[in-house]
Formats: C-alpha cells, sequence, structure tokens
C-alpha cells in the first residue's frame, strides 16, 4: 500500500431505529457519538458532496450499500422498508449493525 492510500474503515455499533416523519416517512439509526467522531475525522476523503458517507451496512443477514447522512454533528444509517422488512425490524427496537465505510476513489 502507498502513502496517502485509505483503506475501508469497519465499525460495529447498536442503535435505536427512529423514524423522521416528512412528506414520506424515513427511519434512521444514529451512529454513536465515538464512531461518528471517527467517520468525522477522515470526512474529506470519504466523502462524495454534502457530507454523505458511501458505506457497506450489514444488519443480521441482509448487507447493502448506502450513504451515511450528517445529523446534527453525528450520521445516522437510512433503512430502507425492504431492509426493514427483510430483517422484521420496528421504530424503537435496539439493533446491531456493521458498518463498512467505503474510501471515496476521487483525489481530495
Amino acid at each position: 500500500m502507498a502513502d496517502g492510500d485509505l483503506v475501508a474503515m469497519g465499525l460495529c455499533f447498536s442503535g435505536e431505529i427512529w423514524e423522521w416523519r416528512g412528506p414520506a416517512p424515513y427511519y434512521f439509526v444514529t451512529v454513536p457519538q465515538e464512531q461518528s467522531q471517527a467517520i468525522k475525522s477522515a470526512e474529506r476523503l470519504l466523502t462524495y458532496g454534502w457530507g454523505m458517507i458511501p458505506v457497506k451496512v450489514r444488519i443480521g443477514q441482509t448487507e447493502w450499500q448506502t450513504a451515511l447522512w450528517p445529523k446534527d454533528g453525528l450520521y445516522v444509517v437510512p433503512l430502507k422498508d425492504k431492509i426493514r422488512k427483510a430483517e422484521g425490524l420496528q421504530v424503537g427496537q435496539t439493533i446491531t449493525l456493521t458498518l463498512e465505510v467505503i474510501p471515496n476513489k476521487r483525489k481530495p
């Protein structure tokens, strides 16, 4: 690996599913402070814009790619309906997630 190369960052944490009610409801899990700070420290190398961070997420047997959203100094993981249904997840439930942060291939 050459100097300056960034490797994927892996994180595992638990959080509660919450609902944001807008024009259409969205469901999220908030990345805890410590993990959010680790991501934020490398944000300029990771984001593809607007603070969005590409990640691979695993909950139970379900794995997918999405992007973390910045919110109130932390990051949140969006949960699509098909993911929630596949794993039988409900608002208020505490779940364990594994994230693999995917480095931005563009040079900063």
